[in-house]
Parts: C-alpha cells; structure tokens; sequence
C-alpha cells in the first residue's frame, strides 16, 4: 500500500498549484493524471489575462509550473484513478498503478468539452470536428472553418483561427457574446471572422467520410473544412459516484474548497464556481493546500 498525505488528482493549474503549497508545507504529495501536466492549459495558443506575464503559451505556462514541482522532488504520476473510499481517518485510492492511502484528498480533474449533439458528430471527430484550435488548428491552413460558441474559448480559438485559415465562420445562439469585451471587439474587427449570431448549427454535411459543411437552423449552409465546437464543458467528476455532493456533475464546495465529505476538497474547474480561469484555478490550490495542512494539524 502507497502511503502519502494529500493524494491530489489532476495536475492542471489548480492540482499543480496545491502540490506546490502542499509540498512546502512539509506534506507528502501524490498528484495524479491521466494525461501530462498543464490539463486545459495545453489546449490554449496564447494566455493574455494571466497577471505580470503579458501574453504566454499555454504550454509554456503548463512547462514552467511542472519545472516548480520539480525543484522541489514531485513529478505527476501518470494513473487513473477509479474510486475513492473513506476508511476511518484515511482514504483508500484505487488506481491503474496501484492502492494509495491518503490522510486528505484534493480532486482536480477539470472538466471536458461538451458536444452539440449532431446525429454524426463523433463519427466526424478528426474527420473535420474538434474541440480544440491549437491541436487540429494547423490542419485547415488556408481552408474554411466554422466555430461554434460564445464564451472565452470560441472567440480566442476563432481569432486564432483567423492566422491559420481562409476563413471563420462563428456561429452562437445568442445575439451577444459571453466573453470578455475586449476579446469580442477585436473578433468583430477582424475581417477573416464572419458573425452568425443567433444561429445554430444543426446540421454536419459530409462527403467521402470528411466534414463537407454545416448546416444552420434557418436552411443555410456552410462550406467548411473544419467545425470547432465551444459550448460549454462537463465536469470530469463521474469516478466518485456519491461519495460527495455534486451539482449538474459539478463538486459543491464552500470557500475552503471543502466538500461535504471531511477531508475531501475539490479546486479549478471541476467544483461549482462561478468563473473558470486558470488565474482562479491557481488560486483555488493555494487555498485548498493551506486548508488541507490546517484540516491534518487538528487531526493530528
């Protein structure tokens, strides 16, 4: 049996961040992913919201917080973890490497994209469909795109988009956009990106099993190469079943990151929190780490 303080699953921003703390609190850590370290922060071109950085590669970011743990001896272990249980003071861990024992748990698995629900849509991923700019982005060099979406990450990736392909095509249900205003001012000013806002795709058309066009709510159809969907994510929290509460998949938490289970927290974009950046996901292990060391002094 692995023995170890925190047992922290996910390494994305928030788990890196409470590893960090916990770690320099004299903890023993565990941080666990199914994937490298960085989670979301891989799947972003450009960060220009971080404080005192400007703009910075996602990767980059994700590269120079893992270098951090590094330094300090902790490196993400690569597992998946099955199912947590509480067995008195302590939880036992089931993962593809092993058991693991823990005397608090911190769960920080992000959450993932969210589908529209076209009749083909998963027949269609890598076909022409994903959920991702700077992973497929650099495959429609030159061709036209459709985006899908209204919050943050439609209209960095559209603008991205924009240096790659002939054309972008952004769709959104509503009249107005979600994200921030000055990412919105510069997709309107952008002459690659053109608006259909109220719209919905209904429709992927394909031919020779590749993603031909898509088809809109009103009859319209557009000729595409690639549809890039941005709708919403859901939470990666289906492996605890009811070990604590959850909302819409969502972990609910107070303000110390606690969750209804004693010695259970939840951080980043996985808990139920009104705003998901990787500035509050950071802020969210620095939290939980202190509240965690607080939580294993009393119960010591």
């Amino acid at each position: 049996m692995n023995e170890c303080d925190v047992f922290i699953i996910g390494a994305g921003p928030a788990g890196m961040t409470a590893a960090l703390y916990a770690m320099r609190y004299g903890e023993s850590v565990v941080l666990a992913d199914q994937g490298a370290p960085g989670g979301q922060l891989l799947l972003i071109d450009e960060i220009e919201n971080y404080p005192g950085l400007g703009k910075v590669k996602g990767f980059e970011l994700a590269e120079n917080m893992e270098k951090e743990l590094g330094k300090l001896g902790l490196s993400a272990t690569f597992m998946e973890v099955s199912s947590i249980k509480k067995d008195g003071n302590k939880f036992k861990i089931s993962t593809s490497e092993g058991e693991y024992e823990a005397k608090a748990v911190i769960i920080a698995t992000g959450a993932g994209h969210r589908e529209l629900g076209l009749e083909n849509e998963k027949h269609l991923v890598g076909r022409g469909i994903s959920y991702c700019a700077t992973c497929d982005g650099p495959f429609f060099k030159g061709k036209d795109v459709v985006v899908v979406g209204g919050g943050d990450t439609a209209l960095t990736d559209a603008l991205y988009l924009s240096k790659i392909a002939n054309k972008v095509h952004l769709v959104h249900r509503r009249n107005e956009f979600r994200g921030q205003k000055v990412l919105s001012d510069k997709v309107r000013s952008n002459e690659k990106i053109t608006l259909y806002l109220s719209h919905q795709v209904v429709k992927a058309n394909e031919e020779g099993g590749k993603l031909s066009s898509v088809e809109l709510e009103n009859g319209e159809v557009i000729k595409a190469d690639g549809l890039f969907i941005f709708v919403g994510i859901t939470p990666n929290s289906s492996f605890l079943g009811s070990l604590i509460e959850t909302e819409n998949g969502f972990v609910v938490t107070n303000g110390k990151m606690e969750t209804s289970l004693e010695g259970v927290y939840a951080i980043g974009d996985v808990r139920n929190t009104p705003l998901r950046q990787v500035s509050t996901a950071v802020g969210d292990g620095a939290i939980a780490a202190f509240e965690v060391d607080e939580y294993l002094k009393r119960k010591s």
